[in-house]
């Protein structure tokens, strides 16, 4: 089989198993066959307040088996004393580094998770890479071993370097559907899912196909609708961000798309929709074999009614001034919305809104709004 081909069944694979996670087993194994090496590992996290990591995803793969032994071992024994760990996290997203370089010279002679959990995992010669991901989460990939006592060729480092954005993609679809709560679902089962609305997209952005809970959001034709066979949004700068994000999921041939996020209004008394746009395709692959390009997923925040502007205040560090415009924007209201709705200038509710993404170290509106949410009462 030619490398191209190899490669086009390795990123068939991947989105497979995106979709449906009993896959990556066997996308594993053809990732792992085609590098050369004695298996793989990757882990999804995110960085908490005062340094700690919480960790959403560990998968340690030989072949196409799970080794979940040696994971809880790794975790239990070593993880937390592992040098190479917080090097690894403050890592340039995409950089390749072999696993000897995280370590120093002494620790090479003596460290226990160097010397012991990296021998027995086979990963003392791996290449590691920290991947950026969706909401500001973490994911670092571990090719173990080469099975060549020669080590790593450039060719081996060039397939890692091909694959990247796509076991990004892995990654972001895989979260998606736990947001969505349809992570258990198989690919046939995701159409029938009813705790969201699912919209499944062609390559050129048109509706292929969505289950009960999304075809009754589009009938009702309030902030989402069916327009000519695209989804579109109801406000025209809605419509214009939605259109932006199916775009940035289906690029230009042999390049990877890139998820994302937003809240859709909706007429009268009804709350926004959240909105996930997850590319979900190979776009290099025949648009026959694989037509779902696109995954959007639509849910419904819970109860904004819920969100109280003194608990946001005291829960985030904010003032009150603050507090009240995350309520809002959390509400699907927009920065001239807000200013009318609270008697002050644009230019302040921007200030507001910058004074609270330096609080929290982020950068995006829908950061924020998943921040407060995230706030019960």
């Amino acid at each position: 089989m030619s490398e191209r081909a190899t490669f086009d069944r390795i990123l068939a694979s991947l989105y497979e198993a995106a979709l449906d996670g009993a896959r990556w087993p066997f996308a594993s194994a053809l990732i792992d066959d085609a590098l050369g090496a004695e298996g793989n590992a990757l882990v999804v996290g995110a960085d908490q307040p005062g340094g700690d990591v919480r960790i959403f995803y560990a998968g340690f793969y030989y072949r196409d088996e799970r080794n979940t032994e040696w994971e809880r071992r790794y975790f239990d024994d070593y993880y937390a004393r592992d040098e190479r760990i917080p090097r690894l996290r403050k890592l340039p997203d995409s950089q390749l580094v072999h696993c000897r370089d995280l370590y120093t010279g002494e620790e090479l002679k003596n460290s226990p998770a160097y010397n012991e959990a990296l021998s027995v995992g086979h990963t003392q010669d791996s290449i590691n890479v920290r991947l950026d991901g969706p909401g500001g989460s973490r994911i670092v990939w571990v090719v173990n071993d080469s099975v060549d006592m020669g080590g790593w060729s450039s060719r081996q480092i060039e397939l890692i370097r091909r694959l990247l954005p796509h076991v990004r993609q892995y990654v972001s679809v895989r979260l998606a559907l736990a947001d969505a709560g349809a992570l258990g679902s198989s690919f046939d089962e995701l159409l029938a899912a009813t705790g969201c609305g699912i919209v499944q997209l062609d390559g050129r952005g048109r509706i292929l196909a969505a289950n009960d809970r999304a075809r009754e959001l589009l009938r009702a034709a309030n902030g989402l609708l069916d327009q000519g066979g695209m989804l579109s949004a109801s406000w025209p700068e809605d419509d214009a961000n939605l259109q932006r994000l199916v775009a940035r999921a289906l690029p230009p041939l042999g390049a990877p798309g890139t998820a994302g996020s937003m809240m859709v209004r909706r007429s009268g008394m009804q709350p926004p929709l959240k909105l996930q746009v997850v590319p979900a395709g190979n776009q290099e692959a025949e648009f026959r074999a694989w037509p779902v390009a696109v995954l959007v997923f639509i849910t419904l925040p819970r109860s904004l009614t819920r969100l109280n502007p003194d608990l946001v205040e005291a829960s985030l560090g904010l003032t009150p001034a603050e507090s009240r415009v995350a309520v809002l924007l959390a509400e699907g209201k927009t920065v001239g919305q807000i200013a009318a709705a609270v008697g002050r200038e644009q230019s302040t509710i921007r200030t507001h809104v910058r004074h609270i993404f330096g609080k929290h170290g982020i950068t995006r509106q829908v950061d924020l709004v998943r921040l407060v949410l995230s706030i019960g009462t």
